[in-house]
């Protein structure tokens, strides 16, 4: 019997999830940062190479709290990925920026993501691009937003 289309996408999206995890944790963490997990990659991510950024702004972009985000910073900044300063306008606010450890993570985890875009595009035409854009568009509002209809 064939599957639904329904039972067919729920299966794609439940097999890209779990994928996605697995490959970007084998790829990401190797020998040379086998000492932090998949999750710490994301938070290096969310402090990037720019300017310092505070714990506010970082925990914002991540979706937690300062509290919880603190813990994965001792850790990372005990590892000597990051360095954590008082901002000299205002000492209540913590600005954290990566070391040179940490950047060269950072472009390793940015590295795995530019491979994965390049082979998901490579073949698409410009309308396929269109719709996969607008698919995933989709997808990221359902997750950001909640699942209530």
């Amino acid at each position: 019997m064939e599957k639904s289309n329904n039972r067919v996408l729920n299966e794609l999206l439940v097999n890209l999830f779990h994928n996605v995890m697995d490959a970007e944790a084998k790829a990401v963490i190797t020998e040379e940062f086998k000492d932090i997990t998949n999750n710490d990659m994301h938070i290096l991510e969310a402090i990037g190479i720019e300017e310092p950024k505070s714990m506010s702004r970082i925990a914002g972009e991540l979706h937690v709290t300062v509290g919880t985000l603190t813990t994965n910073m001792n850790s990372l900044e005990k590892k000597g990925y990051l360095e954590r300063n008082r901002s000299t306008q205002d000492k209540r606010v913590v600005l954290v920026t990566l070391t040179e450890k940490g950047r060269k993570a950072f472009f390793h985890h940015r590295d795995f993501h530019r491979k994965m875009i390049h082979t998901i595009i490579r073949d698409l035409d410009e309308e396929e691009m269109k719709t996969l854009i607008k698919c995933l568009g989709k997808l990221d509002t359902f997750f950001r937003d909640g699942n209530a209809e």
